[in-house]
């Protein structure tokens, strides 16, 4: 029998469950998130109680993306018994993590920032060739890390073209929220 690795400093549920690493199955969070049905869900909980594990727990439960593929990962899982696996592969997800995202003062700070939605974006290459062209502008901007981009609004941008192009509202996953003001503090 092939011994289980402790999942010491692993926080993606898919590499916990491909590498054979323990797992206390908590895929319960998932049932209760859907059923109340919450516009937003804050999750707050002490330092290393497994918050990213969950958050990405959730993303590769409801992800459109590689559907087929992370269904797999809940075989055997709680969440399989529950009503709620007909969800499973339903959702764009978009997963921002703010993690590491800090710096001396505001202007490293938004270029770090610049610099994840950037990779975000190019997670979304595919739906630029569906943009109109202010869409696609835009799109470039943050894409493309063009200084002097307004970037307050590039999360609910990308959350109105998703939805505009697929027709399914997305789920926006924001991970370590409060990590830029920790360190700033």
């Amino acid at each position: 029998m092939e011994r289980k690795k402790l999942p010491v400093g692993v926080s993606d549920f898919k590499k916990l469950i491909r590498e054979n690493y323990y797992y206390v199955d908590k895929t319960g969070f998932i049932e209760e998130i859907l059923e109340k049905k919450a516009k937003v869900t804050l999750i707050c909980r002490p330092r290393r109680f497994g918050k990213t594990l969950n958050m990405s727990t959730l993303k590769y439960f409801l992800d459109k993306k590689d559907a087929s593929e992370n269904i797999e990962l809940f075989r055997g899982l709680n969440i399989e018994k529950s009503k709620y696996m007909s969800e499973a592969g339903k959702f764009p997800v978009i997963f921002l993590t703010l993690k590491g995202i800090n710096g001396e003062n505001y202007s490293k700070f938004l270029q770090k920032f610049s610099s994840v939605l950037s990779d975000l974006y190019n997670e979304y290459e595919d739906l630029r060739e569906k943009l109109n062209m202010k869409e696609q502008m835009y799109f470039d901007k943050v894409w493309l890390g063009t200084p002097d981009t307004d970037l307050s609004r590039a999360l609910r941008f990308l959350s109105d073209i998703i939805y505009k192009y697929s027709r399914i509202k997305p789920v926006l996953l924001i991970d370590e929220y409060d990590s830029p003001m920790i360190v700033a503090y």
